[in-house]
């Protein structure tokens, strides 16, 4: 089954540990729902670096992206279909679904 990168990206962190632990109980739900479709929970980003033919340049709190999960799905509209009701969105963020490609490497 084809296999999608959830890219979570430019969502403001909650601003007080009650609703940080809101936010966590509406993710471990959402997560829940999606079962076995779930392949890599996620990892989230904290701090970040951009690599480039010029060197490697630090970035600040600017960094839009905030982590990554994997699920499988039979088509790109359905892993958008699941990232619909994803906690991240109620964060301000967005979430791009990319389809993975098998190839060998």
């Amino acid at each position: 089954m084809p296999r999608f990168a959830f890219i979570y990206r430019n969502a403001q962190p909650p601003t007080t540990p009650e609703e940080g632990q809101q936010h966590m109980e509406a993710w471990r739900a959402w997560s829940s729902r999606l079962g076995d479709a779930l392949v890599e929970p996620g990892m989230p980003f904290s701090q970040a670096v951009t690599a480039s033919k010029d060197g490697v340049a630090r970035h600040g709190d600017e960094a839009s992206f905030n982590g990554i999960s994997i699920v499988e799905a039979e088509t790109c509209e359905e892993a958008g279909a699941m990232a619909s009701s994803c906690p991240h969105l109620n964060l301000g963020g967005d979430i791009v679904v990319a389809e993975g490609m098998d190839m060998e490497m």
